[in-house]
């Protein structure tokens, strides 16, 4: 608001600010505002508007209408609520019944305070500015989405840690315990195979780049190289981690046995792809030593 603690103003030149409040003693508020973000809430509040009025457009037609009118200030709100709340945007419409119509207008009042903080957000943290500066604390607290994806793969892409088949205690500490572990194994796994995949491994150099750790981080030039030719820079294909899984699960290790000594055995295993010796050499370790 423009009488609070900041003005929208003070964002012309920099998206970036701290300040203090009495509500949060002893704790620091960077303030950030994400232009990209604003412009996208800004978009979307005005396609709901239309997509209200729109409908609200239709059931005004529907009260004038020769047969079969709509009639009645409760029947009338009641059709005009449902539209309100599919669209969430009761705040924002001035609404008025009678039992032959209705009508409606923006609170433009209401749609420019809520304007100006389109593309706001706010980060709180207790720790001294000489221990963690503005510009850390936002990056730091952007990096949370690495954390939200892995409870993401723990939960059900890659891990799936439910449901969970044991109904004593040590043994579903030991159940998330090795699922943990195992999404450890795999954090390495994709860190060290990235040159192989679609992830960007140059996406720290793609952050230093950046005006500020507000702005949203770009793809490097080498991951963009990746996503349009599917190739790596050696020309072999890149993967998601998935698929190179696949991959390199066709590799088989084969054991055959003859008639004429039962005892001995003729061991076989699949010849490794181009691909699949990138990854073990990457990965240093060897499919034979394996086994």
């Amino acid at each position: 608001q423009e009488k609070g603690p900041f003005q929208p103003s003070l964002f012309d030149e920099r998206n970036l600010l701290e300040l203090t409040s009495e509500a949060f003693p002893g704790e620091r508020l960077i303030v950030c505002r994400n232009p990209l973000l604003a412009e996208q809430r800004t978009r979307k509040r005005e396609d709901l508007l239309q997509a209200t009025e729109a409908e609200l457009t239709k059931i005004a037609e529907a009260t004038t209408r020769a047969r079969n009118r709509l009639k009645g200030a409760d029947a009338i709100a009641l059709r005009v609520g449902r539209v309100i709340d599919h669209y969430k945007m009761a705040k924002h419409f001035e609404l008025s019944f009678t039992d032959e119509g209705f009508t409606w207008t923006r609170k433009a009042g209401q749609i420019r305070q809520e304007a100006a903080l389109d593309g706001l957000y706010v980060v709180r943290t207790s720790v001294p500015e000489q221990d963690l500066p503005a510009e850390a604390a936002v990056s730091a607290y952007k990096g949370l989405a690495v954390v939200e994806r892995a409870f993401r793969s723990l939960k059900t892409v890659d891990l799936n840690v439910r449901p969970i088949f044991h109904w004593n205690a040590e043994r579903v500490r030991a159940h998330v315990f090795l699922c943990m572990l195992a999404y450890y194994v795999e954090w390495h796994m994709r860190e060290t195979l990235k040159p192989m995949l679609f992830d960007d491994e140059y996406i720290e150099l793609a952050r230093a780049t950046r005006p500020s750790p507000v702005a949203k981080a770009r793809r490097s030039d080498q991951a963009k190289a990746k996503d349009a030719t599917r190739l790596g820079e050696d020309g072999l294909p890149v993967h998601s981690f998935r698929t190179l899984l696949d991959d390199l699960a066709t590799l088989a290790y084969n054991v055959c046995h003859t008639s004429l000594n039962p005892d001995a055995k003729i061991v076989m295993i699949t010849r490794p792809t181009p691909v699949q010796e990138k990854a073990f050499r990457l990965l240093n370790i060897s499919p034979v030593c394996t086994q």
